[in-house]
Formats: C-alpha cells, structure tokens, sequence
C-alpha cells in the first residue's frame, strides 16, 4: 500500500495526494475530500519520515520530564500530546530521573530526530547540553527559569498564589504549627515552594520554625522519612504542607500506620492535585498545578517560535487551594473536640 495506490483510488494525481497530506491550503476541497476517503477505505499511513524528508520540517516537539513513576508527569504529557496533535505535531518524549547521563541522552534524542521544538519540563539541565540545542537553534520552553536568549520562552509557576490560600486556610482553621516538606533543594521548584511557604507564613503572623521543615525528594518513600522525622521531634505539628501529592501521600500513610489520624490528629495538604490525591482515603487537600495549563503554554509558546507568531517570553501558570478531607481542626481546640463529638454522636445505620 503506497501514495499511488491511494492517487489511483481518489482518481487524482500522486502530487494532489503528496498536496493533501501535507494540508497544502492550495489543494481543491473536493480532491481533498476524495483522498482522505481513499485513504480511510484503504487503511493506507502516510510516511511521516519520508514527508519529513521532502518537506524538511519533522512536525515533532520534544519533551523531557523528570520521571516517568510520579502521576503529575503522564497527566502532563497526555495534555501535552493533545494539543500537540490537535495542532499537527506529533511528540517525542524523554525522561530524565534527574540524572544528567540520562538528560544528556535525551537532548541527542531530540537532535537526532530533528525535533523542531522541545519543552523541558525538569531542573538542573547542564549548560553544554542547552547549548547543543541552542546551537541548532532549536525553540525551546523551560518552567521556572531560563536562559534569556532568543527562541526561549518560560513557563512561570505562581507557586505563591496556591500556597498562600493553602497557608491561609490552615490558619483559618486555627493552626499555628505548621510544618513543611520541600522537595530537593537543588531543584529550583523546590527552593521556590519553599520561599512562597514562609512567605505566607508571615503574612499570617505565623512564626517560622526550621524544626518544622523537611527536606524530602517528592516521593512516597520520601514522605514517610519526612514523617519519621516529624514525629520524633517533642511535639509534633498540627498540620503538614507537602511540595507536591507523593510526599504528602508518603505522610499520610505513616501516620496512618502510627495510629494517627487524618485530619483529627494531624492535617495534610499536597501539591499537584494529581487524580490519585481525591481518591486517597481522607482525600487530599492539594493545591493545584494544571497540567493543561502547563501542556497548552508550552506547545503555544514553541509553535510561536517555529511558526514565526510572536511567541511571549514568559507565560503565567496559576494555582490554587482545592479543599478536601485532609484538613480539619488542630487538635485539642474545642472546635476539634466539638466536632469530634457530633460526629460520634450521629446514629448508625443497619
């Protein structure tokens, strides 16, 4: 099965077909309608390499995440493969795990296939590696920070916004000690969650206490050692903000499986508003990142720099408080022990 097969079927020439394919506007709309009928009946796949060769333009955009086990990062891709593909790109994706021997792979990937764009949505990239890229002058999207160089544009995160309601609802609830467990402070998301977190805590009239902050590394596992640590200090802290829904879901199973309860004893807020966060049993209070938000900002902005449309420099990614079941009362106070009681006072159903 080949393009003249498919000319041959929709009674046109191979070039009119070759034309339509490529959504050459020029092509007559009946031609048009003809091959596409043609090529549906004969089940026919165009060579996208082989059109990529004539054309010159690969029609593929890069993307590098961090990894691939964190739910946030499939979400995010799966938004990102749908505009690219709704917009007549195709995708192709790396995965880092933070490891520079592994981004340095990733970036020959993107060279190799001739990506025309690629949105790297990881920290730490090495300078020598950016300038492979940059060399090629390939279009480039970073979140958080980036280079200020021509064909770059950045997605910026208003980590502040999400961790100021999350901090304030906290508050409005009456918590005073409130601890928080970052990310790895090498990465620049991290130190930024962070600052937004004491911050807010000011703004609140909370005192900071660096007994209450944890460095994790956004997993489960890292979770759990962050509660560990937690609750062997003397007292422990009514509620806990985490950097993103891993660790808080790690914190929340180790306080579960300490006899502790969620939110009666301890409340929890996560970071991401992944799915898994609103099935999580309390679900999680998050703040939310979308990752549509993320997905649409970085196709649009390296469509702009293919395409030649005036692409922004910056674009403003918000997030916000997305209240659920893992934030209650600090215990001890009488509204906890008021609503402790009416909930132990409501009658069973047979």
């Amino acid at each position: 099965m080949d393009i003249h097969a498919v000319a041959k079927l929709a009674l046109v020439s191979i070039a009119t077909v070759s034309r339509t394919i490529n959504h050459i506007p020029t092509v007559n709309p009946k031609m048009a309608k003809r091959v596409w009928e043609a090529i549906r009946e004969l089940n026919y796949f165009p060579n996208t390499q082989a059109r990529a060769l004539v054309s010159g333009r690969s029609k593929l955009l890069g993307l590098i995440v961090s990894e691939i086990t964190n739910p946030f990062f499939p979400e995010l891709i799966q938004g990102f493969e749908d505009v690219a593909v709704e917009n007549g790109y195709e995708i192709l994706i790396g995965s880092t795990n933070y490891e520079p021997e592994r981004m340095q792979r990733c970036i020959r990937r993107m060279v190799e296939r001739n990506a025309e764009g690629v949105a790297v949505m990881t920290f730490g990239i090495e300078q020598p590696l950016l300038d492979q890229l940059a060399e090629r002058k390939v279009p480039l999207v970073f979140v958080d920070v980036a280079p200020n160089q021509p064909g770059i544009s950045v997605l910026r995160v208003d980590y502040h916004h999400g961790i100021r309601q999350g901090v304030q609802h906290l508050a409005a609830l009456g918590h005073r000690s409130i601890a928080f467990v970052t990310g790895p402070l090498r990465l620049h998301s991290a130190q930024s969650r962070l600052a937004a977190f004491k911050k807010a805590l000011e703004e609140c009239g909370i005192p900071v206490q660096e007994k209450y902050i944890v460095e994790g590394d956004h997993t489960m596992e890292g979770g759990v050692a962050a509660a560990e640590q937690l609750m062997a200090l003397k007292e422990l802290p009514t509620a806990i903000m985490c950097s993103n829904d891993m660790l808080a879901i790690g914190v929340l199973h180790k306080l579960s499986r300490s006899g502790l309860r969620v939110p009666d004893d301890v409340s929890i807020i996560g970071f991401d508003d992944i799915h898994l966060a609103s099935i999580m049993i309390p679900p999680l209070t998050s703040i939310q990142m979308s990752r549509a938000d993320l997905a649409l900002g970085a196709v649009s902005a390296l469509r702009g720099h293919i395409e030649g449309s005036s692409p922004q420099r910056e674009y403003k990614i918000d997030t916000r408080l997305v209240v659920r079941e893992s934030t209650g009362f600090p215990r001890g106070t009488m509204a906890h022990l008021r609503g402790r009681r009416d909930r132990t006072a409501q009658p069973t159903s047979n």
